[in-house]
Parts: C-alpha cells; sequence; structure tokens
C-alpha cells in the first residue's frame, strides 16, 4: 500500500472502533483526557496570562501565581478533572490488575507454575510461554485442541489450554517471551494504581490552599510514565509476536474488508476516467 492507502485503511479502522460501544466510551475518554491536559499544559506555560493573572482586589497589578488569580483556579479545576479521569482507570482496572498480581505472586513467591500458566492465557495476545515455540504448528489451536484436558499439565500451554495462542497464519510460532516482561507489565499498572491513590490523597484530602505545589505535577507525571512504559512493553510485545505469526484471522478479515473499499472506489474511479 502507499503511505495514503495505508492510512485511510488505519482510519477506517479506527473509525470501526469508534462506532462499537466500548469503542465510543473510549474515544470520549481519551478526547477529554487531551482537551483538558492540553489546556492544563497552555495554562502552565503561560497562556492566557495576559487576561488571567489579575486576582480579585488586585486593581490592576498582575500576579499570576496568586492562588486566587483565574489562572490558578482553573489550573486547579483542570486538575481536579484529570485525577478524576485518571482513576477511571487507575481504579477501575484494580480487579483485573490485582488478580494479575496475585497469580504473579503465586508463580514467583509461591513457587506454583500454574501461576504464569494462568498468566499466559489473560495476555496471549503478547506473552508467550517458554517452550510454546516448539508445539506442533498443525494440532494447536484455540478452538481445536490437541491438548484434550482443559487444564493440560503441558508446561508450555496456558491455563485453561482454550486460551491458548491461534495457529500462527505463517507456520511458525513466536519465541518465549522474557520472564521479566510480564513482571514489569503487571508491577507498571499496580504502580500506576499506587501513585494514583496517592494522588487522590493530596487532590481530596487537602484544599489548594494547604497543598503543596510540588505534589501533583509530580504524582501526574509518576503515574502517567508508568503507566505508559508498561503499555508500550506490551505493544511492542504484541508487535512482536504478530510479526512472527502473522496478524489474527478475525483482524485479517477486517483488514480485507476495508482493503475490499479501497479497490472499488479506485475501480469506479479508473471507470469514470475511461
Amino acid at each position: 500500500h502507499t503511505w495514503g492507502e495505508a492510512t485511510l485503511i488505519g482510519l477506517k479502522g479506527f473509525w470501526a472502533f469508534t462506532l462499537t460501544p466500548l469503542g465510543f466510551l473510549i474515544v470520549l475518554y481519551g478526547l477529554n483526557v487531551v482537551a483538558w491536559g492540553g489546556m492544563l499544559f497552555l495554562l502552565l506555560i503561560g497562556g492566557g496570562d495576559e487576561y488571567m493573572c489579575y486576582p480579585p482586589g488586585s486593581h490592576g497589578e498582575k500576579d499570576c501565581n496568586h492562588i486566587d488569580s483565574p489562572r490558578r483556579i482553573w489550573i486547579e479545576i483542570d486538575s481536579q478533572i484529570l485525577n478524576a479521569l485518571f482513576c477511571v482507570t487507575g481504579f477501575g482496572l484494580v480487579p483485573w490488575r490485582f488478580r494479575d498480581l496475585y497469580y504473579l505472586l503465586k508463580w514467583r513467591v509461591g513457587k506454583k507454575y500454574d501461576g504464569l500458566r494462568k498468566l499466559a492465557g489473560i495476555h496471549r495476545s503478547w506473552f508467550r510461554l517458554p517452550g510454546s515455540d516448539e508445539l506442533p504448528v498443525d494440532t494447536l489451536h484455540s478452538n481445536t485442541l490437541a491438548y484434550e484436558s482443559p487444564n493440560s499439565a503441558h508446561p508450555a500451554l496456558p491455563i485453561p489450554a482454550a486460551k491458548a495462542p491461534e495457529q500462527p497464519l505463517t507456520g511458525i510460532r513466536a519465541p518465549p517471551t522474557s520472564l521479566w516482561k510480564l513482571d514489569y507489565v503487571i508491577w507498571a499498572y499496580v504502580l500506576n494504581t499506587f501513585l494514583q491513590a496517592v494522588l487522590s490523597g493530596f487532590m481530596w484530602g487537602m484544599n489548594r490552599y494547604d497543598r503543596p505545589s510540588w505534589s501533583t505535577g509530580l504524582f501526574v507525571a509518576l503515574a502517567c510514565i508508568v503507566a505508559a512504559l508498561g503499555g508500550l512493553m506490551v505493544f511492542t510485545e504484541g508487535k512482536r509476536v504478530k510479526r512472527v505469526e502473522g496478524i489474527p484471522v478475525a483482524e485479517v478479515e477486517v483488514l480485507k474488508d476495508i482493503e475490499k473499499g479501497i479497490e472499488g472506489k479506485k475501480k469506479m474511479g479508473k471507470g469514470e476516467t475511461s
């Protein structure tokens, strides 16, 4: 595909995702984060100082850092809204994050390998167990299992076995994922929840007059950084797996449908020109 065609395919795929109920909510959430985060950034770098730096009773004297100036008030409003938005993911995903932490500790501390196999099933889109690359390509499939028991003792299979990776379209299985990367992702997300709790404590437990000026910026930055690092690891490992095994069938079908639409438009254009 040309750059333009690839961009059009990506945009159409994004639009199809946005039209789903979950996709719409995720896009709406993301737009709110971008909008309120952008406004906060502009306020912090001096946007609007010409109009927002005159607190009540200042008699025309400019003071951008006065606690009652419109600039400081809007910084507080923005910060509270962003904190609430970050709580949606930081606290809303707690059941899944602490489920993963439980299985991780069961494996690392309790020395029970089943914990790792459970995590392999949960994170099948990007994580591969040791030895999974040696499994037969033509017999293992999430819907047609060669290993009859749903909780097979085979160490290269996740639990349940129905969560096994799809049969690779390339005929080659991705190599095992480094185990430390699973620790990295799970602890990054748990740390994000912890930092969000600390940030919320400052934001909700103290008013803007008593709250330390450094607290908001520090914990917003730390919470965002650790979550982004965890997400980046999942993204890069997912790309690595797809590069070796190919794109899952469901995704391929979506791309084919989008490409058919592009090819149809091309043919129509050629017909009109001829």
